[in-house]
């Protein structure tokens, strides 16, 4: 790999890795900012309108014949994502709900391999099974209340999230990136809101803070963070993309430690420290395959 082809990997590392980043957000700012009990509705309210504000300023179509398609990745990253990923973060200690998160990137090489015959790099593998290993060490206790629903719902956003990074890879729409995404966070968003109407109580009058945190989930974490998400899985491989995922609780930790006060332990120091070398193993494992379909 030339030198200005290595700088381009790791610039579109970065850009790619402020998505997780700021989805860490979402842990803090739900539990602490958000009405409870309506995460149909949160998901709803932080990926609709961001994609509208996305097609009105791309006014873009998709070609005829990549109707189905978008609508699956649609179902993937967007709908069925955020829904689970809100029913775990209010059902489950975070830690757990981001520990069984944590196996994106194993599910996305194992896809790769049984479909597309693509075996992983042995350091990536390795690497990835580090992650989640680091990632329970980090933020598993044995207070942890293992509950089934919301377990479930963590298991199968990671498949929806690594089926949906894989497939996007995989097809390559012709859309380019801003009207991707947005046409991701509508159908995504108009999926999601038959349920959000008829599932979730009507939301309380809202303060301030409410009305911040919203727009702070809608802005940050749909039409900023997935515009970023969505940039990377075109430019990067899929199981790079995938490892950079794991920032998403990394982050939400040090925001937990810095604003409410939660201790770093010497043993979960060494489980993050575990899981940022993964991160950056599969990171280097993966530089020279920037042309994997």
């Amino acid at each position: 790999m030339s030198a200005n082809t290595a700088l381009r990997h790791w610039r579109d590392v970065v850009l790619t890795a402020l998505a997780p980043a700021i989805w860490g957000s979402t842990y803090i700012v739900s539990s602490e900012f958000l009405p409870p009990d309506r995460p149909f509705t949160a998901a709803l309210i932080r990926v609709l309108p961001a994609g509208l504000l996305l097609l009105l300023f791309a006014r873009r179509l998709p070609a005829r014949g990549e109707w189905g398609r978008l609508l699956v990745l649609s179902a993937l990253n967007i709908g069925l994502f955020q829904a689970l990923l809100f029913v775990a973060a209010f059902r489950l200690p975070g830690g757990l709900a981001a520990v069984l998160g944590a196996t994106q990137p194993l599910i996305v090489m194992l896809l790769a391999w049984a479909v597309d015959r693509l075996a992983p790099s042995r350091i990536a593998f390795w690497a990835a099974i580090a992650g989640v290993a680091g990632m329970a060490v980090l933020l598993l206790s044995p207070q942890t209340v293992f509950e089934p629903v919301g377990m479930a719902a963590a298991l199968l956003g990671a498949v929806c999230m690594a089926s949906g990074v894989w497939l996007s890879r995989r097809w390559r729409l012709s859309l380019t990136v801003l009207p991707l995404t947005g046409w991701q966070l509508v159908l995504g968003g108009l999926m999601l809101a038959p349920v959000a109407l008829t599932v979730d109580a009507p939301l309380p009058a809202l303060t301030l803070t409410n009305v911040l945190a919203y727009a702070w989930i809608c802005l940050a974490g749909a039409l900023l963070a997935y515009a970023l998400w969505f940039r990377g899985v075109a430019r990067l491989p899929t199981a790079a993309v995938a490892s950079l995922g794991l920032l998403s609780p990394l982050t939400a930790v040090l925001l937990g430690w810095a604003f409410l006060g939660q201790s770093i332990t010497g043993t979960a120091l060494i489980g993050l420290i575990v899981v940022l070398a993964s991160v950056f193993a599969v990171q280097g494992a993966m530089a020279g395959k920037r042309k994997e379909r």
